[in-house]
Parts: C-alpha cells; structure tokens; sequence
C-alpha cells in the first residue's frame, strides 16, 4: 500500500485515524496501541500477505531473544551466545531473500558453475525492519532495554508502525516505544495534526510533482547508456540525483508527518545533504539513521578510529562496503559503498593537512563527487556506469544542436561537434535548453530554499500558505492515477 496512493490516502488513513482516536477518547489505551499495531500489519500484509507471516516471525523470534538477553546477567557469556544467535538469524533471512540469487549468479560467473538460483521475490522493508531490529538485540546485550519490560505489542508496534516500516526511518527501540508510553501522546492535538498534514502534503509533492516526474528522463538516459554524449548523460546523471532525493526525502517527511498526525516523533532522516561542504558533513545529512546505525552497530564496534589512521581506513572501508551491500544485492552498490568509502578516507586525511575550502567550492566538489556515485549506484551493470561517466568526462563526443553553432562554432578544435537535434535519439523530449533549465531550477530549490521541515517550523495559518498547501494537495491528487512506488522500496 503506497502512501501515494488512493487507497492510502481516502481508506487506510482515515479509517485507522478515526478508530485510534475515537479508542483514545473513551480512554482505551491499549485497546488503541492494540488497534495500531493490527492496522499497522494489514498495512504490511496488503502488498502480499505471505510475507506478513515472514515479518511476523520476525518479530516473535527478535522479541524472545530480546527478552533472553535481557534477562541474562549483564554481558555474559550466555547474553553474547543469544547474541549472535539472534543477528546469525536476522542475517539467514535478508541473506536468503536479498542476496541468496546474487551470490549464486556470482559465484556462477567466477567458477563457471550452472547452479540455479532460485526465483525469489524481495520482501518490502526487510532491509528496514532486520536492521530495526539487529539494534534492539544489540541494546538489550548492552543492558540498554533491562527496565523497559516491553510487552510483545508494542514491539510489534515498535518494529512495525506503518509510517516507517516500508522505507524508514530506522527507529531504535528508545526512540518510538517510550512515545507510546506517554500518556499525553494519546490526545487528539489538533495543532500536530495540521503540521503533520502540512509535511505530509509537501512531502506527497516532492514525490509525485518532481520526483515523478524526472522519472522518464532517467531510464531514457541509463537505459542507453553506451549512445547518450556528454549532454545527454549529464541530464541522466542530474534527473536521478534529484529524482532520489526528492523521492526519498518525500518519503521520509511523509513518514514524519504521519507521526506527528498521532503525536509520534520519528527521527529526522534528512538534513539538506546536497548543502554539504563535505563527504563527512554529507553522511550526517543523508539518511541520517542508516549514518547512525553504521557507526554506532558497524563502525565503531569494529574498532573506529581508536586503533590509529590504518585501522581506521580499513574499519571505514569495510563499513562503507556493507552500507552499498545493504541497499542492495548487486556490484554496483558494493562499489558505489567503495566509492563513499574512499570519498571519506581522503575527506578525513584532508582535515589533517589543516587546509580549508572556501564553503562554495566544498559544497560543489562534493555535489560532483555524490552526481558521480549516484551514476554508478543507478547503472544496470558496471560497464554501464563506466559509458556514462565517460561521457559526462567528455571522454567521448561532445555534441550540441546544430543551432549552437554560430556562438559555440570557435570551440570545434576542442572536439565539440553539432547535430541536427532529430540525430540526438536520446535528447530529452523537451530539448536541451528546457531540460537544462528545469534541472537548473530544481538546482537551485535544492541548494538555495528551506527543506520541507524548515518550512514546516515556520508555518502559519495564514491564507497563504493554506493557498499554497492546498495548490501543492490538488496537484498530487490530480495525479494519484499514475501512482509509482518509492525508490527505495527495492532496498
């Protein structure tokens, strides 16, 4: 069930709001987080309700070793037993479903092996919700959940609650149970329900009036990548830096929002990365909570940086590698984490020689350097990514509308060539120039405005901004028919 979507917006949503508040009225307590959680798995199961019993066993199994390890005397040897018993399982099941046909195909490839893999099909979230857990069992050994005494419902409704579960935030168990705890949460509060709204709207139309939209523009560029010129591949490369973000982001603000509807707060998972001055400034702004697990369950764990700089390279290295792996089961993620890896290992080697950018130039170098990652981490195989980058290098020609000519004729001995446009196969439907000046645009909304949650915090209900939210809502409404799911719900 996609957020943007009919079904969601004119059925779901209504009906579980109404029923939670109407529970919370009559002072039903339970009886709503109760009714949330059930709501929260027909959620889950509306996409395909087989694997709503493979999430369900999940969190039976995750919540019992919880409970084990938690029980167990502080770091003992039978808390570290359940331990890893517990993330060996959480691993066995992504490993399976997510990964268990790309290491066969790979092995296939390196030792000439015919074995057969098997037709699998990905289930939704289950990168969010293992890692959402892998955190809880990893807290209870550290004796982080020891007077928390949760009971098997709310974490249910922990892992669960429908705003994150497809695409997150990844929660830890702090984070979101003790907002279900707190018994003023339970009060309708018509001021979070308006600002929830409000992110809600302009998180919906960062999605379908942007997202959506540069949508075309990218699979005509990457689906062709060896013909596209230098033009062509920088419009790819631009449309899927920013259909990325703006539909992930829209994701996240979306999931904020309906969170605040009911007074929960999740955690913020974006922070205007493309603003960021540097590799390590852009990993504390994009996906803010996967930044936080990798360092704090991954990262600092296999040492960090207190075992000097050597250890600390190879501990982000391996740490960047397995972040590109979980997004998904293919090379070019793997690389593209390399790629991260290595961006932060200069990054971090630079801050040593003590000599500072001015703000523009680290802003644009690390814009360039994450448009260069995303070619790679959207291409269909290496080689792909290799065609495009190439391009965009302008390794290979540089061609522009024969109308160009006359004002860019002189640049012709640098190997710049012109082509009737009809000889452009891959030329945006538009043409160059709007293309570009859209893209432009989108620049400059990204670089120069306020994101939606600095939008939010100034929001006044004046008739202003209801013109403007409600303009935002009848566009995405006109648009619910041609629905299309969130990038990120194939990670």
């Amino acid at each position: 069930m996609l957020f943007n979507s009919y079904v969601f917006i004119f059925g779901f949503l209504p009906v579980t709001l109404l029923v939670y508040f109407g529970l919370t009225r009559l002072r039903y307590v339970k009886a709503a987080i109760v009714w949330m959680a059930i709501a929260s798995l027909f959620f889950y199961g509306y996409w395909n309700p087989p694997y709503l019993l493979l999430l369900l066993v999940s969190i039976s199994l995750n919540y019992g070793f919880g409970r084990a390890i938690g029980s167990s005397p502080l770091r003992s040897d039978r808390a570290k037993f359940l331990l890893i018993v517990g993330i060996l399982i959480n691993l066995v099941f992504i490993g399976y479903y997510k990964y268990a046909e790309f290491f066969l195909s790979s092995l296939n490839q390196v030792f000439n092996w015919t074995w057969h893999s098997p037709d699998i099909v990905l289930p939704l979230a289950i990168s969010f919700y293992t890692f959402t857990q892998i955190a809880y069992l990893v807290d209870a050994y550290r004796g982080e959940t020891k007077d928390s005494n949760y009971d098997l419902v709310t974490y249910s409704l922990f892992v669960s609650f429908y705003p994150q579960l497809i695409a997150g935030p990844i929660l830890r168990h702090d984070e979101l149970i003790p907002e279900f705890r707190s018994l003023r949460n339970f009060i309708f509060s018509e001021k979070n329900f308006v600002l929830g709204l409000t992110l809600f709207i302009l998180g919906l139309s960062k999605k379908m009036l942007i997202a959506d939209n540069l949508s075309p523009w990218v699979a005509l560029v990457f689906n062709n990548a060896e013909s596209v010129t230098f033009v062509e591949a920088w419009i790819g490369a631009l449309s899927y830096t920013f259909q990325l973000y703006f539909d992930f982001s829209g994701y996240s603000d979306m999931a904020i929002g309906l969170g605040w509807m009911v007074n929960i707060n999740l955690p913020i998972n974006f922070n205007s990365p493309y603003k960021a001055s540097s590799m390590i400034d852009f990993w504390r702004r994009w996906h803010i909570t996967l930044s936080a697990f990798l360092r704090d369950y991954l990262y600092i764990p296999l040492g960090g940086n207190r075992k000097g700089e050597t250890r600390r390279i190879i501990n982000l290295m391996v740490t960047m590698l397995l972040g590109g792996l979980w997004h998904g089961a293919g090379w070019t993620y793997v690389i593209w984490g390399g790629m991260h890896g290595l961006f932060l290992c200069i990054n971090h080697s630079w801050r040593k020689l003590g000599i500072s950018l001015p703000k523009f130039v680290g802003v644009t170098v690390t814009f360039l350097a994450v448009v260069a990652s995303w070619v790679v981490f959207r291409a269909a195989t290496f080689q792909d990514a290799l065609e495009l980058l190439q391009a965009m290098a302008g390794m290979k020609a540089v061609i522009l509308p024969t109308h160009y000519q006359g004002i860019l004729g002189w640049l012709s001995p640098l190997g710049l060539k012109f082509q009737p446009v009809a000889t452009l196969a891959y030329l945006p439907r538009w043409g160059v120039e709007l293309n570009s000046l859209i893209l432009l645009g989108v620049l400059l909304i990204v670089m120069l405005l306020p994101n939606a949650l600095e939008m939010v915090q100034k929001f006044k209900t004046n008739w202003v901004w209801t013109v403007g939210i409600a303009s935002l809502a009848a566009g995405c409404f006109i648009s619910l028919n041609q629905v299309s799911e969130f990038l990120y719900f194939q990670f």
